[in-house]
Formats: structure tokens, C-alpha cells, sequence
């Protein structure tokens, strides 16, 4: 005997929502998952437009299923949010259909949606494991860097930060400050390099009026400013000798005098010096203070350059484009696999600050949907590879790099769903990986 199993009781038994609406938005159909996850009755739902059920931030503009209704066309895999019965906002995937009578005549349309609190919840958790402040990583050596920071912020230690232009240096120190005991005082910045040394000395310790023609009143330099705070000497490897001895003064003794002054001022500030420069080799040279290299060098952080975190491109791109998103809202929807896949070639001399305005530029010439490698600058986007017919070896791998390369841009480079998708076991992808020369950390 054949046994029958009706459509309606499939659809109470599984645990995506599912609702049907007539052509005047009515819902006509709300199965038990979709009573679970809106906290909602069928016998409320029933009857009533669906935008007074679910209070969607996708019922007025964005709706899903009105597009589907207009266009004849099912939507999968949407997401946004409801707000359930206790005013919970619910994160959800949604997919739409139309209905049809016998005769082919659209009567109405069918949603299923799925809760995604959990994916949500593991998402953020993830996120926290990669962000640190405004700090976004999740490279093993930013990550080393991400597990020590908390513990110096909770020092009073100077702190040498060293790496390249453009890998955040100044975003490191204001990380330290934001997680020290003195993130409510002032965090003042200054750059050695941008000013000459009789300038750099009167920003450094100000000057009391009359010190010099044109000193017409006192002026607080940015130790004063920083009091109770922290002082960020960034380019400190391009401060003049004689600069130097009057910082470390301040660094022993806790003490400075302003352009003019014939009495000393207490000072408690916390410095924080970051360069580019290779200060051991300026030693060498009597280029820097030994003394003052030692007094900055208690704690020490060297930051990566982004050519051995191109891990963290997909990340950072997708958060300048948020920002970008907020500043100018544009219909943007990323990059697609070929231009972030040359993003991942790039060797970003400019590091991350070269990153950013990378991004920013793609999203000014971008009108809508994808960027494309088309957006990208001229450095970047020659280097699409060009196959040539005289050597089939070195094609074939360069085609294979290629077509790695686009698959874990589209898979955010999870490993295992590349190789799924490859249609390869995950041991032949990290094969694959070592031999075409693939960073896979």
C-alpha cells in the first residue's frame, strides 16, 4: 500500500518558516517554524499583511517577494532581519516563489525564511577574534601581536613600534591607548618627520611669551597637552640629535622646560614612538642616540607588511568598502573573484594605506554591483596574467594559479570549501598551494 504524504505536512515539519500570501498580501498560509521563530500564533498571522507580521527592514523598498510577484522570478538565499513578537531583531535568510492556480494565473506568492541567530552569533564571534579596536587581522602574526597588546596597554612602558609605511603604526598606538588606564585623557599625535627642528621643538615643549619674535603669548606644546595621557612620537628615527637629548630628559625625569623658561614643569605622559627606519642601523651611523634608543626600546612591536598578511586583503577590503558604504551609500555589492584575485598578487609597497585608497578609488569609479578588475589601478590590474604559446608548462600552472586564486577569493578563503569546490581533496589543494607559491597561512 503506497503511502501519501500531503505538501502541508511536509511543511509543518521542517524547521525553515514557511508563509503564503494572496494578491492583497494577506498571509493565507504560516506553518509552525514560522510560529517559532517570529513568536507569532497562525491564528495572528492569519489574515493579516505580512509587513504587520514580520516588521522587515526589507517590507517597503527591498521586498523580496514583491520583487518575485513583479518580476515572475524566485529570489534565494536574501538576507535581512525580522522583529519578533518581543521586539527582537532576527536575522534571516529568505527565498521567494510565486503561486499559481491549475490554469498558470499567479494567485499569489510563497516565502520560506530561516533563522540565522546562530550564524549570526558565530559570525560576531569570529569577528572578535579578528578585530582588535579598529584593528582587523587575522594574519598568526597580527594575531601574536593582537594576544600581547592588552597586556601593554596595562603598562605605563614606553613602547617602539616598527614597520613599514602604511601598516598602521599610529593605529597600533591608539589601540595601546584606548586600552589603557588612560583612554580617557588625551591621546596626542605628532610626526618628527613633518616639521623642521625649530618648529619640532616648540610643538614638542611649547614656549612661554616672549621666547622669540612673533611668541606673543604662551603656547603648550604637546607634552603639556598630553598630560595624564599619551604622546604619540611617530618618524621618531627623523628627530634631530639635539632634539633627542632634550627627549630624553623628559623620558628620565619626567620633567620639561618650554621655549623661555626658567623653571622646569612635571610631566606625566606616556610614550608611545613608532618609525620606518632601521634605528640600529642609524646607531651605527651616530644618526640616533643610544641612550634614547634603549629608553624607547622597552616594549617592541613590528608590524608585518601586508605582502606577508595577504590574508587579511578580502577582510580589510570589505571593511573600507563598509565605511566607504556609510560615508556615500552606493548599490555595491564587492568585489567579484577576478579583482580580488589580483588584489591577492599585488605586493602593496603602500601597505594598507595603499589598500585603502585602492578601494576607495574602485568604489568612486564603480557605479553599482561589482567591482571589477576594470576599477583597479593600472599596476594592478596589468597583472592579469598573459598566457604565452611557446611554453605549455608554464600556462598550465599559471592557469591552474589563476583558477586557484579566483576559487578562494569566492570561498574568503576557507580552505575546505575551496577544495569542495575544486572538486579536490583538501590535502591536493594545500599541495597545490605550496608547489604554484600561494600564501595559505
Amino acid at each position: 500500500m503506497k503511502s501519501l504524504i500531503g505538501t502541508e505536512s511536509i511543511l509543518e515539519s521542517i524547521s525553515d518558516g514557511v508563509f503564503t500570501i494572496d494578491l492583497g498580501w494577506r498571509i493565507t498560509y504560516f506553518n509552525r517554524a514560522a510560529e517559532e521563530i517570529t513568536g507569532i500564533k497562525r491564528s495572528q498571522a492569519l489574515g493579516k499583511r505580512c509587513a504587520e507580521v514580520f516588521r522587515s527592514n526589507m517590507c517597503e523598498q527591498e521586498c523580496a517577494l514583491k520583487k518575485t510577484l513583479r518580476t515572475g522570478k524566485p529570489i534565494i538565499g536574501k538576507t535581512g532581519y525580522i522583529i519578533n513578537s518581543e521586539g527582537q531583531k532576527i536575522p534571516i535568510s529568505i527565498s521567494t516563489a510565486v503561486l499559481k492556480d491549475k490554469q498558470g494565473k499567479i494567485i499569489g506568492g510563497a516565502e520560506t525564511f530561516r533563522d540565522l541567530s546562530e550564524v549570526e552569533e558565530l559570525r560576531q564571534e569570529l569577528q572578535k577574534r579578528y578585530q582588535l579596536g579598529k584593528l582587523i587581522s587575522r594574519s598568526p602574526k597580527m594575531q601574536q601581536i593582537f594576544g600581547i597588546l592588552p597586556t601593554i596597554a596595562e603598562s605605563s612602558s614606553t613602547v617602539l613600534i616598527l614597520g613599514e609605511t602604511g601598516t598602521g603604526k599610529e593605529l597600533i598606538a591608539q589601540t595601546i591607548h584606548q586600552l589603557s588606564a588612560r583612554k580617557d585623557k588625551p591621546f596626542i599625535a605628532l610626526n618628527c618627520g613633518a616639521l623642521p627642528e625649530n618648529l619640532l621643538e616648540s610643538e614638542l615643549f611649547g614656549y612661554k611669551k616672549g621666547a622669540f619674535t612673533g611668541a606673543y603669548k604662551d603656547k603648550p606644546g604637546k607634552f603639556l597637552l598630553a598630560n595624564k595621557g599619551t604622546l604619540f612620537l611617530d618618524e621618531i628615527g627623523e628627530m634631530p640629535l639635539s632634539l633627542q637629548i632634550k627627549l630624553l630628559r623628559v623620558l628620565q625625569e619626567k620633567c620639561f622646560e618650554p621655549l623661555g623658561a626658567t623653571t622646569s614643569q612635571k610631566v606625566d605622559v606616556r610614550i608611545l614612538a613608532a618609525t620606518n627606519r632601521n634605528l640600529k642601523e642609524m646607531l651605527k651611523k651616530g644618526r640616533f642616540r643610544e641612550d634614547l634608543y634603549y629608553r624607547l626600546n622597552v616594549l617592541r612591536l613590528e608590524l608585518p607588511p601586508l605582502r606577508e598578511r595577504k590574508e587579511d586583503i578580502p577582510l580589510l577590503a570589505n571593511y573600507f568598502l563598509k565605511k566607504l558604504k556609510k560615508i556615500e551609500p552606493k548599490p555595491i555589492t564587492g568585489l567579484n573573484a577576478e579583482a580580488l584575485s589580483l588584489l591577492m598578487s599585488y605586493n602593496w609597497p603602500g601597505n594598507i594605506r595603499e589598500l585603502e585608497n585602492t578601494i576607495e578609488r574602485a568604489y568612486i569609479l564603480c557605479s553599482q554591483g561589482e567591482i571589477t578588475p576594470a576599477h583597479l589601478p593600472e599596476e594592478i590590474f596589468s597583472l592579469k596574467p598573459t598566457l604565452s604559446p611557446t611554453n605549455f608548462k608554464q600556462n598550465k600552472a599559471e592557469l591552474e594559479k589563476e583558477i586557484i586564486l579566483k576559487a578562494l577569493a569566492k570561498n574568503n578563503y576557507n580552505k575546505t570549501a575551496t577544495a569542495k569546490d575544486l572538486g579536490i581533496h583538501k590535502t591536493t589543494l594545500f599541495r597545490k598551494l605550496k608547489k604554484l607559491g600561494i600564501n595559505h597561512q
